[in-house]
């Protein structure tokens, strides 16, 4: 198998697809109305793809965790891929991302953490309760790959490329 040949496929075809001027909008339109993602971590031989809400606001991605296997790639890469998807199999009805980005664990004493509690509607006495097992992961997109069959009958191809 030609594996570098396969690997190229959307970038050639990308390079003469018809690009649409607001796929950034409609992207941050399809994150903000779900809430589950799989993130993918990995460092050395250790890969994870862990199911996780996930908040959508300020351009970023926003995800509560009580830990995991997940925290140890971190800590030695912060590099993440996280698939936003819906599960639909109907024909014609394809919507999907897949986003490359940098993640960063925010400090529980920091206004951003704060401010995440507040948009996920956690009380403040629930993440005092939880002490030091209530981690803040902050991942900020670099590109994605986004894939819309409704592009199509707007005259777009139905996957594209957006660079953050």
């Amino acid at each position: 198998m030609d594996y570098e040949q396969a690997a190229e496929f959307w970038e050639k075809r990308d390079a003469s697809g018809a690009k649409a001027p607001d796929a950034r909008e409609r992207l941050e339109a399809f994150l903000a109305t779900r809430h589950v993602c799989a993130l993918a971590t990995g460092a050395g031989d250790a890969v994870r793809c862990t199911p996780i809400e996930y908040g959508w606001r300020d351009g970023a991605f926003w995800l509560f965790s009580e830990g995991g296997r997940k925290f140890a790639c971190l800590a030695r890469n912060p590099h993440v891929s996280l698939a936003v998807f819906d599960t639909g199999t109907e024909y014609g009805a394809l919507h999907s991302a897949q986003i490359q980005g940098t993640a960063t664990i925010v400090e529980p004493e920091s206004e951003e953490f704060q401010r995440a509690l507040s948009a996920k509607h956690i009380p403040e006495e629930a993440a005092r309760r939880a002490g030091d097992r209530l981690h803040l992961i902050k991942v900020v997109p670099e590109e994605a790959d986004f894939l819309d069959s409704g592009l199509r009958r707007d005259g777009y191809d139905i996957r594209q490329h957006i660079a953050f």
